[in-house]
């Protein structure tokens, strides 16, 4: 254990080097303030640009707090999803790369702590970036239109953190597997990209996808009920997360004892 937190240790201390403690959370909390501030203010930003003809009216109807909450919370799913991907792709690729794997694991460390220390310690950077920028989206849509209840609010971020765990452990799954940081990012946006089209397209046959946790968490907001296939969804969900993380122990070790 105490091997794994030294890891774990080093991994966020090389976050701090690198100010993804830094730029992360600020980028998250840039895109959780967006949404409030632009659908407050929507009406002067349109009515600033002009454009319409002399004595006519253009009324915007006025979104629900739950409809801006679940708005803001939406950016996520992309602009969050790239984030989460660029920062992730090379945490282990990089470094068999660079050779500093391997001198690592000349060392008594196992495979096991090695990856899952790099794991955990970006998991911890997204649940905390998420946290702190949906907050904000939080506050600020309190402020501007109504308070969303603070137990909707936790758990639609609980049930988006878990998918972008998902998200986080493919990419580092694909890190494990392939020696080029650009080729992992590549695949885990572009299959995020396709299961999420396809979960969308069947919705109505893909009710467990673990993907249909932002549309349950949306649902949530806006209905204030929460669906039916949430609890499925997120059981398979933590079930790929754990063979994932397996799977990419298990290539690592084999790709390293190979070379």
């Amino acid at each position: 254990m105490s091997q794994w937190l030294t890891l774990f240790q080093k991994e966020i201390l090389e976050m701090w080097r690198n100010f993804k403690w830094i730029w992360v959370p600020i980028t998250f909390i840039l895109l959780g303030v967006s949404e409030p501030l632009t659908s407050y203010y929507l009406p002067q930003i349109l009515k600033s640009f002009g454009g319409l003809p002399e004595g006519s009216v253009f009324e915007i109807p006025t979104p629900t707090a739950g409809a801006v909450l679940a708005s803001g919370l939406s950016q996520y799913s992309t602009f969050g999803v790239l984030i989460i991907v660029l920062g992730t792709m090379g945490v282990i690729a990089s470094e068999r790369k660079s050779g500093v794997a391997a001198m690592i694991l000349v060392k008594p460390v196992s495979y096991l702590s090695f990856v899952t220390s790099k794991w955990a310690g970006s998991l911890l950077l997204v649940w905390f970036s998420l946290f702190i920028g949906y907050l904000s989206t939080w506050y600020y849509t309190g402020q501007l239109f109504e308070w969303v209840a603070f137990g909707e609010f936790f758990q639609s971020y609980v049930l988006y953190g878990l998918w972008l765990t998902v998200i986080l452990t493919l990419t580092v799954f694909l890190s494990s597997a392939l020696l080029s940081p650009g080729m992992a990012g590549f695949i885990s946006l572009a299959l995020a990209l396709v299961v999420s089209i396809i979960s969308g397209a069947l919705s109505h046959l893909l009710e467990w996808s673990p993907s249909q946790l932002t549309s349950y968490a949306v649902a949530l907001l806006t209905t204030g009920v929460v669906p039916d296939d949430t609890l499925p969804a997120s059981l398979i969900g933590i079930l790929l997360i754990v063979i994932l993380l397996w799977l990419s122990v298990f290539l690592f070790k084999k790709k390293e004892l190979a070379s």
